[in-house]
């Protein structure tokens, strides 16, 4: 037996030793496998990932191509210039803007920071596509590349019409495309001149000043009666099949648990059924429907609709908000039904709702670059339209539309009939607080012409009054000089 020992520890041995031999295998194939992932992962943010990266505007880093590069124009689609670089004798560079303030919080600017257009581009600004024969000899000389140029979606003649339509109220006005999501027109005021803002920071950085805030998409206001768009929605969701049965008598206002609702200028519609309810933005009537409706499917429907998360846009913006309860009291209940209470909704994001119901439900991202492309006019990149999503049926929309194309025809906003378009809306007229007699002027719709692409709108008007008189006439100088 005892000579039997060597063998059987020759044997535990061995068997120790390919143990050990297996585990070392295993740690290196381990060890290999996580270096080629590691090595995939580079390839890929190489190729794939890094420009995201570098064009972050949140990336510090990308100034330090000016050393090298003269920052490249934006212009309008129509091949206006918004900014550009002037280059003196001695070299010395200076960002100018031809069309100052018109274009100040789409384009933004670039000194003191960035905003807008020059913030969120400022990479394609910055790099530059010249024939790489000419780099060299530039290089050679001790001179700068000139960057890439931008080109953005903005309509020249729409941005210029909005901004004069607009006047001297404080508001915004946006401009879109429902088929593609291209943004026409952007205008917010009080606004800024892009080419003094170094010298005039304090006064238009300071505070007390909202110049540099860009109403369009950042602004949260109550809707007014533009909201009613969303009501109506709910209620037809809700009754399909019996919604053209709905009647309510109006004598001017609604009282309902110790709170009375009164329609504008306390005006008695008569007896009216759900579209003309709509046209003639009977608050009366919408404060009695909105206390039928299922609160919770009520915010189904505004989630659905955007309400309550960040829209899709590479701008910054605010989030509109709506909520409402079984715990909230009736009175609450009413007022939201009709775009007052405590819901808040940017131009944007009204723009959106109208652009999806003239897209027969659809929504597509809205995009400020059309592409960009070399200073000789060599295309870079270019920006295609994006669908965002079905957020409506297209029952659902038609709908909607009928009853919008009402409402200009020959309710609220029957200033729009009798155009060589077809105008579709909603006026809405928004009282700031409880405590004030501001009132906000409202209008949201789109417009239709044979052979053209439609234009969806929003235009709110600060510390004015009735939609009707102060915002329907600004979407009517767009629409026509986008359909002359």
């Amino acid at each position: 037996m005892e000579a039997k020992k060597p063998k059987q520890q020759q044997k535990s041995k061995s068997k120790t030793s390919r143990n050990k031999n297996l585990e070392f295998s295993v740690i290196t194939y381990i060890f290999l496998l996580l270096f080629i992932c590691l090595m995939g992962y580079f390839v890929y943010f190489q190729v794939v990932k890094s420009e995201k990266f570098i064009n972050s505007p949140y990336n510090s880093l990308q100034d330090l191509f000016s050393k090298n590069v003269v920052r490249g124009e934006i212009r309008s689609d129509d091949g206006y210039v918004l900014a550009k670089t002037d280059v003196a004798a001695d070299g010395t560079e200076t960002r100018s803007y031809p069309y100052s303030n018109v274009f100040a919080h789409a384009v933004g600017y670039s000194v003191n920071g960035k905003a807008g257009l020059e913030n969120q581009m400022n990479f394609s600004l910055l790099r530059s596509h010249e024939f790489f024969l000419e780099q060299i000899v530039n290089d050679l000389r001790d001179q700068k590349n000139i960057g890439d140029n931008v080109v953005t979606t903005l309509n020249y003649t729409l941005q210029q019409t909005a901004y004069d339509a607009l006047g001297s109220y404080d508001g915004a006005v946006i401009v879109m495309e429902p088929e593609t999501g291209r943004i026409l027109a952007m205008v917010s005021k009080p606004d800024y001149d892009p080419n003094t803002i170094a010298e005039n920071w304090e006064s238009v950085s300071g505070d007390g000043s909202t110049a540099l805030f860009n109403r369009a998409t950042q602004g949260s206001y109550a809707p007014g009666s533009t909201f009613k768009i969303l009501t109506t929605l709910e209620y037809y969701r809700e009754n399909p099949d019996t919604y053209m049965n709905y009647s309510f008598d109006c004598d001017g206002e609604f009282t309902d648990s110790g709170k009375t609702i009164h329609c504008a200028g306390n005006e008695a519609h008569g007896k009216e059924d759900l579209l003309s309810s709509f046209a003639n933005s009977c608050n009366s009537s919408y404060a009695n429907i909105a206390l039928t409706l299922d609160l919770d499917k009520y915010n189904d429907l505004c989630n659905s609709l955007l309400f309550n998360r960040q829209l899709p846009i590479s701008f910054e913006s605010s989030v509109s908000s709506f909520s409402l309860s079984s715990s909230d009291p009736r009175s609450q209940i009413m007022e939201t039904g009709i775009g007052q209470g405590n819901t808040l909704v940017s131009p944007l994001h009204m723009c959106m709702i109208a652009s999806t119901i003239c897209n027969n439900g659809t929504l597509m991202t809205p995009y400020l670059v059309d592409h960009t492309e070399s200073y000789k006019g060599v295309t870079v990149d270019t920006y295609s339209p994006k669908e965002y999503g079905t957020l409506l049926s297209s029952d659902e929309a038609s709908f909607m539309q009928s009853y919008m194309q009402e409402a200009a025809a020959s309710g609220t906003a029957g200033k729009l009939a009798g155009q060589s378009y077809t105008a579709y809306g909603k006026t809405g007229t928004a009282q700031v607080s409880d405590t004030s007699d501001q009132t906000n002027a409202w209008f949201v719709g789109y417009a239709h012409k044979d052979g053209q692409k439609d234009i969806a709108i929003a235009v709110v008007v600060e510390d004015s009054g009735y939609g009707v008189r102060y915002a329907v006439p600004i979407a009517q100088q767009v629409f026509a000089a986008y359909f002359q």
